[in-house]
């Protein structure tokens, strides 16, 4: 039996863990949080809820002050963003190990990418794209072009030019170069002079990570199921 658990949704599937301490014990998944609960078995101590509560203002850290039952989003006023709960918690993860790590996470969450501007364990300003939502929408699901890339990050307000002729001669790694260019263009004060963390599945977050090294952009590559175990961690010590 364990002594807590937690559960949310990853924006795929609701999954509840069972952990002792930092240590997982067992995970489970179901159509919502409920059925991943009852699928986890008995647990002895609290349940920690990702998502719940009302969002945190950033600038925040990334592990509240006061423990609670739930880890909550973030939201910001200007520009107007919202981070769910479960990238908050992915976020918490790539910072458990580095507590002094300055830089900017960059997190693709189903099709919405996250920028995050991190220093000292809080999250200091955000500023998120449709561009994935964007790119399945005009079916740009090719390696990106990298001559469309440098195109659009030069002159990002030819991109509606830019996507038509795309279109028209049906070069879809150019729709894929072209849209991540002026993501690339409008993030430029995110990623410039920085060290970026890309938190992405398996092969979902390399051409966005190339193009940054292109730019000469130390850029490092996080499996978001890697940063589980480490936000495991902080949690635990937290809810103590």
């Amino acid at each position: 039996m364990s002594d807590w658990a937690l559960v949310g949704h990853d924006g795929r599937r609701a999954r509840a863990f069972a952990l002792n301490g930092a240590a997982l014990m067992h995970a489970s998944e179901g159509a919502d949080q409920t059925a991943a609960l009852a699928a986890l078995g008995p647990v002895s101590g609290p349940t920690l809820r990702i998502g719940e509560g009302q969002p945190d203002a950033v600038p925040a850290p990334l592990l509240p002050a006061t423990p609670g039952r739930g880890l909550a989003g973030l939201i910001q006023k200007t520009p107007p963003d919202v981070i769910d709960g479960w990238v908050r918690l992915q976020l918490l993860g790539l910072t458990q190990d580095r507590p002094d790590w300055d830089g900017v996470a960059c997190v693709l969450a189903g099709d919405v990418r996250h920028w995050v501007q991190i220093s000292a364990g809080e999250a200091v300003s955000c500023q998120s794209f449709l561009t994935p939502r964007l790119a399945a929408t005009l079916g740009a699901t090719t390696a990106p072009d990298t001559d469309a890339v440098t195109d659009s990050l030069s002159r990002p307000e030819r991109l509606a030019a830019h996507l038509r002729s795309a279109e028209v001669t049906g070069n879809t790694a150019a729709l894929s170069g072209h849209l991540i260019g002026v993501e690339l263009a409008a993030a430029r004060p995110y990623w410039l002079g920085q060290n970026v963390a890309v938190i992405a599945p398996a092969g979902a977050g390399s051409d966005l990570a190339d193009a940054l090294e292109r730019q000469g952009v130390p850029t490092q590559l996080h499996d978001p199921e890697s940063l589980l175990a480490p936000a495991f961690a902080a949690l635990a010590t937290w809810m103590e």
